[in-house]
């Protein structure tokens, strides 16, 4: 106990650097850590400028992991992302030369942008933590993160991601525009240096991929197994929507869930945890009839009315 709130602790310096550089995105931050701890991927969509690269860098620096940033074009080719062997005459050999996906810390910047042979390079490193080049597989360095971002008003030139690769990412974000206050303290605080050049690495690579493990074994009831299998199995059965989760999305809420419950002090999930996660692993996990897009209807909508309308299960050890 004594060594998870240690743990505790530096999970809240993170989010106390990303305060210090992130005005009102306390939400997002606190999301981007259950994705991380949960050992999952983020997708990241809204417009330009508000926030979305910096939310990343400002995180990989308190965690002192290794950076590496991807901008996605149309013409970047998948040996761009996992590297190329290159003929060394000298020693009469291939040797590889690794990627910036060889890296912890991943910003996939724009990925929408690219063509899908290129998107298609990050599934097997985000599902299977490693990379195949020349018929020759290479592992991951641990921890692994991807976060990708996209802008979901401009279409001219984009290639919208698949079902099978929204799958990988565990929750999908919007970071949406700041108050009036808080673009107001924006600007008060950007005025000089900026606030990212002044924060420090609060927790090692050691430390966090510790705590990946500690959040492996948060208790998970038996009763709140069945609330997310409840949640899941609605989409299936939904008149909306044409295609449900499938069991992978299922997993995934389980995993944030877990790390959602660790990051909050606790060494034990509870239905308020699923509740409150549920539209943040799902809705980019559906795809709606056609009558529900003419009905102007959105995943995030058909979401919230599942989780809404489900039974929340309750037990003495709950209340």
């Amino acid at each position: 106990m004594q060594e998870t709130f240690v743990y505790n602790q530096r999970i809240g310096h993170v989010l106390e650097n990303i305060r210090r550089v992130m005005i009102g995105k306390e939400e997002a931050a606190t999301l981007s850590l259950v994705a991380l701890l949960a050992q999952g991927h983020v997708l990241l969509e809204d417009v330009p400028g508000v926030g979305k690269t910096m939310l990343v860098r400002t995180l990989a620096k308190s965690l002192d992991c290794d950076f590496r940033r991807i901008q996605f074009t149309p013409d970047l080719l998948p040996s761009d992302v996992t590297g190329i062997s290159i003929y060394n005459p000298k020693e009469l050999e291939f040797e590889f030369r690794g990627g910036p996906i060889l890296g912890n810390i991943i910003l996939a910047d724009e990925i929408n942008r690219t063509s899908p042979k290129t998107q298609s390079s990050l599934l097997e490193a985000m599902e299977e933590k490693n990379i195949t080049v020349d018929g020759n597989t290479i592992p991951l360095q641990q921890p692994f993160f991807v976060m990708a971002t996209q802008n979901p008003i401009e279409y001219e030139g984009t290639y919208p991601l698949p079902e099978a690769q929204l799958d990988r990412f565990i929750l999908k974000l919007k970071m949406g525009y700041p108050t009036f206050a808080e673009e107001l303290e924006m600007l008060e605080r950007t005025a000089g240096e900026h606030p990212i050049e002044s924060i420090h690495a609060v927790m090692s690579r050691e430390e966090l991929v510790q705590i990946q493990e500690e959040v492996k074994n948060v208790y998970i009831d038996k009763n709140v197994q069945h609330y997310i299998l409840n949640l899941v199995s609605s989409t299936r059965a939904n008149a909306a929507i044409y295609l449900g989760v499938s069991p992978r999305g299922s997993i995934a809420l389980m995993r944030a869930s877990k790390a959602y419950a660790y990051i909050h002090g606790r060494d034990y999930v509870i239905p308020d945890d699923v509740k409150y996660l549920a539209p943040y692993v799902l809705s980019h996990r559906i795809i709606l009839t056609s009558e529900a897009k003419y009905d102007s209807l959105t995943s995030e909508q058909i979401m919230d009315s599942i989780v809404k309308n489900a039974h929340v299960p309750i037990r003495k050890e709950f209340t």
